[in-house]
């Protein structure tokens, strides 16, 4: 006899789904309207899909179009589905982490500073701009972000995406220029959260 999920089981399954996105949502400061309005959706459709109500929201093609509305990727999506929400002044707590995609965790309590010394990331930013940066966050596409990779170096970038082989980032001697990195040779990806001009 064949099993089948539960009702409760993809319940659980869709609220999931729903607040990850909404968690996407509120961290780009859209509102339900807002987002909505980006993909020709009222801001009740949306809220249906963010309370796990609608069952598209399982579909890939579903997420692509929402995530996409917040300048996002399912990945992103699929990233947040059951990582729980730390507060960023809780000393000691582990941090989110793409355990799925070989990262180590990092402690997300502690935000770092890393001062750039060229100016391989301007206009976004130039040498000797401070990016302060939360390990433990993922960054979101186009999201500044630092790298450090086995050798324990840091390697400062903007995020595009990434997959189970490598990382896709711009800004190795030129904001335009794209760089693979493979995924073995990363150690930690942190999402910048502050630029300062010093």
């Amino acid at each position: 006899m064949a099993r089948f999920t539960s009702d409760d089981d993809a319940g659980a399954e869709g609220r999931a789904l729903g607040d990850a996105l909404a968690a996407l949502r509120r961290e780009r400061g859209l509102s339900q309207a807002e987002a909505g309005a980006r993909i020709g959706m009222t801001s009740q459709g949306w809220g249906l899909y963010e309370a796990g109500k609608r069952p598209g929201l399982f579909r890939p093609d579903v997420q692509r179009r929402l995530t996409g509305a917040l300048d996002a990727t399912p990945e992103d999506l699929a990233l947040l589905v059951g990582a729980a929400p730390v507060p960023a002044t809780k000393p000691g707590a582990e941090g989110f982490h793409a355990r799925g995609r070989a990262f180590e965790a990092a402690p997300a309590a502690e935000r770092r500073r890393l001062q750039l010394s060229t100016d391989d990331l301007a206009p976004w930013a130039a040498a000797g701009t401070v990016l302060e940066y939360a390990p433990g966050r993922w960054p979101r596409r186009d999201q500044g972000c630092v790298i450090e990779m086995d050798d324990g170096s840091l390697r400062p970038r903007l995020y595009v995406r990434s997959d189970e082989a490598e990382l896709v980032v711009r800004g190795a001697g030129a904001l335009l220029t794209i760089e693979r990195i493979a995924r073995a040779r990363v150690r930690v990806v942190a999402a910048v959260v502050a630029r300062l001009d010093e």
